[in-house]
């Protein structure tokens, strides 16, 4: 069997085609959330069938993609007005005319409730405090022969962010993506963000004035990732591009990546919390809830040691589930990818969070860094009862822009690093030269590369 979703929420808003598994059994199915526990004899088969999203790309997406880039490498701004008159419906007679001013920006700041702006203004001082920790320097250091080795830290001249249009509107992802990149040194970042019939986002443009960004284009899809990959005659080239879209856009970002940087390809949300059974049910439930409403394949997973807690948060779900709004998405969310686990105990609760390598980890115990010294792969750990998810999503500080789909064992938060470079800094004395030029021309000549040799050790009797 096979479904199609789009799920549009940062870190990405993609259509996704994927194969559905039965899970093995022994597994009981309730009317809401699956019950599992990890002493039954297929738990790990059942947990990993659970985990399991075989995304594949769809043929078509990704010859149109291709097609799209071409067409805006070879015709720049024509191909691009034509793009955007096909699918935006926005009729412009030039890319000049698709640029949203600095001083509208300003106006859609200015035009926000007092309450808005406050909340927009106090998420975007905690996100550039959290992340001023982030910024490296340039470093180095001089050995005894007068030698010097270091680290160049740069930022990068150029990034773009693209940021979903329409009715879609996200300006935390403005701040979370753009905020760092200042922080970084960024000299220009520009926007690309799609208005369907000529609708703008006023929080997205309120949002960016916030965090500072420079320039801001009209433009979306594969063709605005184009523009910002290969540059146009109007629209400048970046050296990154970060943020999230759709299939197309998500595909198209896939194949610039070489020719400028990408951040990364997300999958669907997911949040795992760790509970002793000392946090309100309802609180919990609620934490389920506030992952499992971005889409239908977002996975919201509970483990603890505590089966009569497990009974609770169930009650406090199926009691809780009528009051939402997005009840549709909320309900086949956790049907189809949710879970309530019972775990012989904390411990082992850290060795299956290990294994799943979660975006977010709450870890709702007493005592909570007692358990977080045991994680080594997560996207966000959040500590305590009082630490709700939600609030990393806005406001705490940390970048939300995080690793799915069990990729947080090798990467990591979108930060500071993502928009710097390192050059290495390497500076030889002559006494060092007499020294390193005989260990480079030996191992040179091991590997058959007699000019290397030669080039190292000519500097061995150089008198200058």
């Amino acid at each position: 069997m096979v479904g199609v979703i789009v799920y549009p929420y940062p870190p990405a808003l993609v259509f996704i085609h994927f194969p559905v598994h039965p899970l093995p059994h022994p597994v009981r199915f309730m009317a809401l959330i699956k019950r599992l526990d990890s002493s039954s004899e297929n738990f790990a088969q059942t947990l990993r069938t659970l985990l399991a999203l075989d995304a594949s790309q769809d043929e078509a997406i990704e010859r149109i993609s291709a097609d799209i880039l071409s067409d805006i490498r070879q015709r720049g701004d024509t191909a691009l007005l034509e793009y955007t008159r096909r699918f935006d419906h926005v009729q412009a007679q030039s890319v000049a005319e698709l640029e949203i001013p600095n001083s509208e920006c300003q106006a859609a700041l200015n035009a926000l409730p007092a309450e808005q702006r406050t909340a927009l203004e106090t998420a975007a001082e905690r996100i550039h405090t959290y992340h001023e920790h982030q910024r490296v320097q340039t470093w180095t250091y001089t050995e005894r022969d007068g030698t010097l080795l270091g680290q160049k830290v740069t930022a990068l001249d150029s990034v773009g962010l693209y940021v979903p249009g329409g009715k879609a509107a996200y300006p935390s992802s403005v701040l979370m993506n753009t905020i760092p990149a200042k922080v970084a040194g960024v000299a220009e970042v520009t926007m690309v963000t799609p208005t369907p019939n000529g609708l703008r986002n006023p929080l997205v443009l309120a949002a960016a004035a916030v965090a500072g960004v420079d320039r801001v284009w009209t433009i979306g899809g594969a063709q605005a990732i184009g523009a910002l990959a290969y540059g146009t005659q109007t629209i400048r080239a970046v050296d990154k591009i970060v943020g999230p879209g759709n299939a197309y856009v998500a595909s198209a970002k896939r194949r610039v990546f070489g020719t400028v940087g990408i951040d990364m390809i997300a999958g669907p949300s997911e949040i795992l919390i760790i509970a002793d059974g000392t946090t309100p049910a309802d609180w919990v439930a609620m934490d389920l809830f506030a992952q499992a409403e971005h889409d239908e394949l977002a996975q919201a997973i509970l483990l603890s040691p505590n089966a009569a807690y497990l009974d609770e948060v169930e009650a406090a779900i199926e009691r809780l589930l009528p009051t939402m709004p997005r009840i549709d998405i909320l309900r086949q969310s956790l049907r189809n990818r949710g879970a309530l686990i019972l775990v012989r105990d904390l411990e082992e609760a850290c060795t299956i969070a290990n294994d799943i390598a979660p975006e977010h980890l709450e870890i709702s115990t007493e005592q909570p860094d007692r358990w977080a010294h045991k994680i080594r792969h997560a996207g966000a750990i959040f500590l305590g009862r009082y630490s709700s998810e939600a609030l990393g999503d806005y406001c705490a500080g940390p970048n939300h822009v995080l690793p799915t789909a069990r990729t947080a064992r090798f990467s990591s938060a979108l930060g500071v690093y993502d928009f710097q470079k390192r050059t290495s800094l390497i500076s030889i004395s002559l006494l060092g030269a007499q020294n390193l030029g005989r260990i480079a021309a030996t191992l040179a000549q091991g590997e058959g590369l007699y000019a290397h040799a030669a080039s190292a050790q000519s500097r061995i009797t150089s008198k200058n």
